[in-house]
Formats: structure tokens, sequence, C-alpha cells
């Protein structure tokens, strides 16, 4: 082998080698840093990329891809002076690879002792009834604050929750307590509530109840001296049609009124339930004389109408002729 072809290999390979160290491809979701000198110059997106060999070297090779940051726990005293073992977990996402790369040394350390110190100071500011219940509120106050912190690094973090807050155990056992006897408390004031309404309920049927007695009696008793009123009407019709006959001269309208008296009387002293024996106390030929007075009435009226003349016109002639003659009762001792 001759010296030309020795030095043709020899081009060959410092060719290839020039071209190895100029051409580099950058993965997809990567972004590589390009250094001059020790200076940084560019930044080598995903993809094939060029740059000047043995003057230009790869610096840092960054992910552009969100990544998971597990942040340790740690024990947290809230303003009450209660202490709250605390631990999170952050999501964040490089955007400027130049700043995260040349800002800081260590970014996931920065994250991780930004989130370490904000949490104690949100946690602290807060009693620890709010802690364990606003969590949500936590968790936005500790994404503001890191996020604003790591905006220089080229950062952006785009979540962070509270994986676990735990209380020591004496005062878990004390909430327990606490949440059995409020648990309690309410179950006491809710019977003392269903009996206060069961008790008006009660108390408004009665009312009403009372209200509807009430009325049923106004209108029976309506109902009642109505039923009087029209009762006293037919009584003094009554009385006034005998008034009219004995003024007309008919004594047999009287014997009827009063041999009706006569019979409704004797008939309530006959049905009284206290009786065990009746005692007539008038001749037994009183009530037949009544009986006979209406007897003759009756007569007189058939009479009246088969001979076509008015009952006013009979009883004139009543009156200018002769009367029944009615036997009067005669008077017995009483007791035979």
């Amino acid at each position: 082998m001759d010296g030309a072809t020795v030095f043709v290999f020899a081009v060959a390979f410092l060719a290839l080698i020039t071209i190895f160290a100029g051409v580099k491809a950058v993965p997809q979701g990567r972004e590589w840093t390009v250094e001059r000198f020790g200076r940084f110059t560019k930044v080598l997106k995903p993809g094939l990329n060029l740059i000047v060999p043995f003057f230009d070297r790869v610096g840092r090779k960054l992910s552009m891809m969100e990544e998971v940051l597990t942040i340790p726990s740690q024990v947290v005293i809230t303003r009450d002076n209660a202490t709250v073992t605390a631990d999170a977990i952050a999501f964040y996402q490089v955007v400027d690879a130049a700043k995260a790369a040349y800002e800081v040394a260590n970014l996931q350390a920065g994250i991780t002792n930004l989130c370490l110190t904000n949490a104690r100071t949100v946690i602290g500011a807060m009693d620890l009834d709010e802690v364990l219940s606003k969590r949500d509120e936590i968790n936005q106050r500790l994404l503001a604050v890191v996020d604003q912190a790591t905006s220089p690094w080229g950062v952006k973090v785009t979540r962070i929750e509270i994986k676990d807050l735990s209380p020591p155990v004496d005062i878990t056992e004390a909430m327990a307590r606490q949440m059995k006897a409020e648990r309690f408390r309410r179950a006491e004031v809710t019977q003392a509530d269903g009996e206060k309404n069961a008790a008006i309920l009660r108390a408004e049927g009665a009312k009403q109840s009372a209200i509807l007695q009430a009325e049923g009696r106004k209108e029976a008793a309506y109902r009642d001296a109505e039923a009087r009123e029209r009762l006293a009407e037919a009584e003094a019709k009554a009385t006034q049609m005998v008034s009219d006959s004995i003024e007309a001269g008919n004594v047999n309208a009287l014997n009827y009124f009063l041999g009706q008296k006569y019979v409704e009387a004797f008939s309530q002293l006959a049905t009284a339930p206290n009786q065990k024996f009746v005692i007539v106390p008038m001749e037994s030929a009183g009530l037949l004389g009544s009986i006979a007075g209406v007897a003759e009435m009756t007569r007189e009226a058939i009479a009246s109408q088969a001979a076509g003349v008015s009952p006013t016109r009979a009883r004139g002639q009543n009156a200018a002729g002769t009367v029944p003659n009615v036997p009067p009762p005669t008077t017995r001792p009483a007791g035979t």
C-alpha cells in the first residue's frame, strides 16, 4: 500500500468523524442545548440537526414532557398548634430548555424544596379543621405560589395535589368522639323537632275537631229552634182554628181539642218508665164523652159535604140549632 492510498483512507476517516460530529438526531419530546467553547449558543429541536464539528458540543439533554415529582412527607404545625403529617405530588413541564438548563443547578430538588416550604406556610396559616376540610384551597394556593417561583427557571407547574393529611392519634380519637357526640346531638334535635311537629299537628286536629263539633251543635240548635218555631206556629194555628170554631158556635171543635190533649196526657202517664201501675185520676166517661164529641164533629163534616153546605154554614146552623149532648165527665174519687 503506497502513501496515496493511506492518505485517501485517512481523509475518508476524518470525513466520517466530521459528519458524525456535526449531525445530531434529537428524539421526540427532548431538547438539547448546544455550547461553543463552553458558552450556550442554541437549542436543538426534535429531529435531525447540524452543528459545527469540533467547535460545538451538546450541553444538556432535557425532557420536554410533563413529569411527576413526589414530595416527601413532613410534619407541619397548624395555626391552632396541632401537628399534621402532610405529603404531596407535583406535576411540572419544562417550557424553556435554556432556562431549565442554566438558571437552576438541580431542577427537581429546587421544585421539591419549594413545595415543602410553601406547604408549611400555607398549612401553618390555617386551623386544623380548615386543613382537613379545605384540601382544594391548599392545592390552589400551593400551585399559585410554586408556579410563580419556578417561572424564571423555564418550568410550568401544572398541578400540585396533597396526597395525605394525617393528624396525631390522640387528635384523631378526639375528633371521632366529637363527631359521635355531634351525631347524637343531631339525633336528639331531630327527634325533638318531630315530637314538636306531632304535638302541633295533634293540637291543630283537636282545634279543627272542636270547631266542627261546635258548628254541628250550632246547626243542630238552629234546626231544633226552627222545629220548635214551626211546632209553635202549628199549635197557634190549631188554637186559632178552635177559637174560630167556638166563636161560630161549634163546641165539638173544643171537645176535639180537649180530647186530644187528654189522650196525649194519659199516654204519657201510662208510658212513664218509673211507673209500675197507673192511677186513673178522673172518670173514664169524660174520655168517652170527648171521643163522642169528636165523632159528632166528624158526622157533621160528612153530612155537610154530602148536602153541599160549606163548613161555615154548617157551623152557623149548629150555633142556631141544638148542640150535641155530650155527657159531662163525672168526678169520682181518685184510685177507683
